[in-house]
């Protein structure tokens, strides 16, 4: 994971949806959810926040292997 999703992580232990609003956005199902989630209980709305930082990790722009010159690569 990169530093970014880590970050989130450390909000998430504190407040599930701000780590969530802050990775999905504003005006999202995934917002909706994690807050209903929180309003039952702090540990349905952690393991959710978890979730969703790990489904959509950060993607940086110089990563080798996602432009396709990782391993093997012959460019």
């Amino acid at each position: 994971m990169h530093a970014r999703d880590w970050f989130l992580v450390f909000v998430a232990i504190f407040l599930p949806p701000v780590a969530v609003c802050i990775k999905r956005g504003f005006f999202t199902k995934d917002l909706l959810i994690n807050v209903l989630l929180f309003l039952l209980g702090f540990f349905p709305g952690l393991i959710h926040a978890l979730y969703v930082i790990s489904k959509h990790p950060y993607e940086s722009e110089g990563d080798a292997l996602h432009n396709g010159q990782g391993y093997g690569s012959m460019s």
